[in-house]
């Protein structure tokens, strides 16, 4: 979102005390936003407020109220030059039909008209769900589809009227995502767009009674980022992930599992379809033959039990994989092992392989930021510095692109 210039536009519905926030958003992104607002959006949100929140004058007629040496007489015109993307939240069935219809009376439908060609344009309708679901707003809507663009459909839940349905405008974090979502397929061309993508993080947990289990520190911090880093480049991504207290990054479809075994079923159904299979998940190597019922009472001053290996859910993946799918791991050391990096490479049938040094300060586990070393199938080794989980995420999958079989030379 840095340095992107964002045309806020905002109509008369409740939902517009959201946008604020939204704008605030946008600018921590680093975005360059500029309202504009309809006479209508004024009865709910006030100019100053906008005009506070994004640091530029708020637009609402096209003609100025005012002249001065510096007024843009053709601010209809440039302000839609100006924008890489437009944003509607909310959008009223009034301005659904204006902007399906090409009237212009006001700022924002003239930034509509004169946006550039292939600029995206995101409209978020917000109002009664007998209103939405009208065949006159639904036309207006197919319209704007057809015309380019994005039309996403509100939430049910609780209406200003009272009624609970659909109605209800995303949260300005899920718009925010949106329009993250769009400007990345609309600018990075990536050739992770349309593929399948699967992706498995966190640590898993094996039981030893009903209330113990044995685990690992993993947060599922670094699988996360590469699944929000994959969606963001358009791929269709399936997150399969042990227990974690993380947000579903945008447009992720997520599995929730708890043990090693549910992880295998759980991944099972995608090797096949899949086009990348990426294991970020700290898998537990082991688990308890057979665990307690219940709650294991403190009678004895030691206790012990077998313990028996856990499937390789990546081996399994990578034994079996067809010609053009992708295998990639992690292999985590507490101390130098490119060497025991580059044997599971070879042993699981794997394409790349991301070695990482676990210190709990700057790599590894339950840590903000990795330290990735990237090692292909072909002796291709790529040291990265320390970075940012989300930003190695980025570094990663720049590398899983050079090897996708279209890319190869």
């Amino acid at each position: 979102m840095k340095g992107k210039n964002i045309i806020v536009g905002i109509c008369g519905g409740i939902a517009a005390y959201k946008t604020p926030q939204l704008v605030r958003l946008l600018k921590k992104q680093g975005a360059n936003v500029k309202v504009a607002l309809t006479e209508g959006g004024c009865h709910f949100v006030s100019e100053l407020a906008l005009a506070t929140v994004s640091g530029e004058q708020v637009y609402r007629k096209i003609f100025p109220p005012t002249f001065t040496e510096n007024t843009d007489y053709t601010g209809h015109i440039s302000l839609g030059e100006w924008a890489d993307a437009v944003v509607i939240a909310p959008a009223t069935a009034n301005t659904l039909a204006k902007l399906s219809s090409g009237l212009c009376d006001d700022m924002l439908t003239a930034c509509f008209i004169t946006l550039r060609p292939g600029k995206p344009v995101l409209i978020f309708p917000a109002m009664d769900g007998q209103m939405f679901l009208s065949p006159s707003v639904q036309r207006n809507i197919k319209t704007l589809i057809t015309q380019g663009c994005t039309v996403i459909n509100p939430e049910s839940g609780e209406l200003a009227s009272g009624l609970c349905g659909l109605g209800r405008m995303p949260a300005p974090e899920s718009i925010l995502g949106y329009l993250e979502q769009e400007l990345s397929s609309a600018t990075l061309h990536s050739p992770l767009r349309g593929k399948s993508v699967v992706v498995t993080a966190g640590p898993t947990r094996e039981k030893i009674d009903g209330v113990r289990f044995i685990s690992n520190y993993s947060s599922g911090k670094m699988g996360f980022a590469i699944a929000r880093a994959a969606a963001k480049r358009g791929a269709r991504v399936t997150l399969i992930t042990g227990p974690v207290h993380l947000e579903t990054p945008f447009d992720v479809d997520r599995h929730d599992v708890e043990s090693a075994q549910e992880m295998l079923a759980a991944a099972l159904p995608f090797f096949r379809s899949c086009d990348i299979f990426i294991s970020a998940a700290a898998v537990s190597d082991y688990r308890p033959l057979a665990p307690c019922e219940g709650k294991m009472k403190k009678d004895e001053d030691e206790i012990a039990f077998t313990l028996v290996k856990n499937p390789d859910i990546l081996a399994e993946f990578g034994q079996q994989k067809a010609s053009g799918q992708l295998a990639i791991g992690f292999a985590l050391e507490t101390q130098t092992g490119l060497d025991n990096a580059r044997k599971k490479l070879s042993a699981k049938n794997l394409d790349l392989i991301a070695f990482n040094f676990f210190d709990r300060k700057t790599s590894g586990f339950d840590v903000d930021t990795n330290i990735l070393t990237l090692i292909e199938r072909d002796g291709i080794t790529t040291e990265l510095p320390q970075l940012p989980k989300d930003d190695a995420a980025g570094k990663l999958l720049d590398a899983i692109e050079k090897l996708l079989p279209e890319n190869l030379h």
